[in-house]
């Protein structure tokens, strides 16, 4: 029996028809939620400061702007923000007796004291006259962006807080956007904008204050401080029904900031160990010895005998520490002991350890208190740690190549604010039954390569 084209035209067009798989898209839905005005209150993760600095490209990938562009498919309005005129921008400068300020790193070759000539991160200062023309006042009613690098959740209250001029050290990042700088407070404006969804990360100013001096002079403010002035921040953001969602506070252990440079870096030929040995030795200092290899530096302990011990596993030197100095100048091993500011001994360890413990329950608790979602990024910074893939692209915490962090070694590049806006994204699915689609940022930038 013959069949006839058009019969052959029939079957054929039948199983290629039968045989398409049929995308089943959601429809992006707020749930539960309204994104109808969204906010944003924290400190440097949730203002976008990368490389050391604030700049305007940084600000435009925050963590709250990228969550904007999902939630506006959902029904939520523009995330707007005053962003500062370029990308050099302005940044404290954690070494402030050399300038106060400084511009966004980048990464270059520089020779160092060793006459060696490799890629690092390099920053140029920028003078309290010239930084001046980032900090003017730029108020407005519609800005979405309440988060102030540095800024600890007290001073959030502090109408003190933004009164700032080229002679008062109070912060400039919130004078800028300030209702009234002088009079005006972070929480005070949050509150007037009338939010109906917020996002919030508060708590890392305060344990990375801390952190990132070595502890030297200073303390963490207490759980139930913290708890406290929460509690505050959350009665506000929600007293007109708001929603929200709210992050928690990762390990110091997986910031490249605490663990490129090794306690034991201090890197000894046989010789060289044996006659550091014997100068300390003579000056009756026999607890502290060098080996041919890599050697612990030596730091000031009054524990320890005559108040001197060596850097043991588990202790930390921060990425503040002056490199040529490490490999120059004998810091650390000869003539001077490792400054305290750059280091986190056993002691501060441990405290670090408790009091970010502290504050994730106090998190966690208010989260439950006030309904909110919880994005647990003290779990998703450990396995970035361990390693992940997006978008086929292999991302870990290594400093420069991981992909996550950027030159700072703290703060996220642009690609690591993405993903951490995605671990938002999905926390708020979960909370709220929304169905907001995950970002693929295709404009977001990693470490530059020159």
């Amino acid at each position: 029996m013959k069949i006839s084209n058009s019969i052959k035209f029939f079957f054929a067009t039948f199983l290629i028809t039968s045989c398409t798989p049929k995308l089943d898209i959601p429809t992006p839905g707020a749930g539960d939620a309204d994104f109808t005005k969204c906010i944003a209150v924290g400190g440097d993760f949730m203002s976008g400061y990368q490389d050391g600095s604030l700049f305007h490209d940084g600000q435009d990938r925050c963590i709250p702007a990228l969550l904007g562009r999902q939630l506006k498919l959902a029904g939520g309005s523009d995330f707007l923000q005053e962003l500062l005129a370029n990308n050099i921008g302005c940044g404290w400068n954690p070494k402030s007796w050399e300038s106060w300020f400084v511009g966004a790193s980048q990464l270059n070759y520089k020779t160092d004291c060793q006459g060696v000539n490799s890629l690092m991160p390099i920053w140029d200062s920028v003078s309290r006259t010239s930084a001046t023309s980032y900090f003017s006042n730029y108020y407005s009613t519609s800005n979405c962006n309440f988060s102030i690098p540095f800024a600890s959740i007290q001073e959030l209250f502090s109408p003190t807080f933004g009164n700032y001029s080229s002679s008062q050290n109070t912060n400039p990042f919130y004078h800028r956007i300030a209702s009234n700088p002088g009079t005006s407070t972070v929480i005070g404006d949050a509150k007037n904008s009338n939010a109906t969804f917020f996002s919030a990360w508060l708590g890392m100013e305060d344990i990375y204050k801390y952190a990132s001096n070595g502890g030297a002079g200073m303390t963490i403010a207490s759980s139930a401080t913290f708890s406290t002035y929460l509690d505050s921040v959350l009665v506000a953001l929600t007293h007109n029904g708001a929603k929200g969602v709210i992050a928690n506070i990762p390990d110091f252990r997986n910031f490249p900031f605490y663990t490129l440079v090794p306690w034991n870096g201090a890197t000894l030929t046989q010789s060289k160990a044996d006659s550091l040995t014997n100068i300390y030795s003579t000056a009756g200092l026999t607890n502290i010895s060098f080996v041919s290899g890599a050697n612990g530096f030596v730091l000031t302990d009054p524990n320890a005998p005559n108040g001197y011990r060596q850097m043991h596993n588990g202790e930390f030197i921060t990425l503040g520490v002056p490199l040529d100095s490490l490999k120059c100048d004998y810091l650390g091993i000869l003539f001077s002991t490792m400054p305290n500011r750059y280091v986190l001994d056993s002691s501060e360890v441990a405290y670090l350890d408790q009091m970010i413990s502290a504050y994730n329950n106090v998190i966690a608790q208010k989260a439950n208190q006030y309904g909110l979602a919880l994005v647990d990024a003290n779990a998703y910074f450990k396995t970035v740690a361990t390693g992940i893939k997006w978008n086929g692209v292999d991302i870990n915490t290594e400093f420069v190549t991981g992909g996550f962090y950027s030159l700072d070694g703290y703060h996220p590049n642009q690609n690591g604010y993405a993903l951490i806006t995605n671990e938002f994204i999905s926390a708020i699915n979960k909370k709220y039954n929304a169905k907001i689609p995950t970002l693929n940022c295709t404009d977001c930038n990693g470490v530059i390569f020159p």
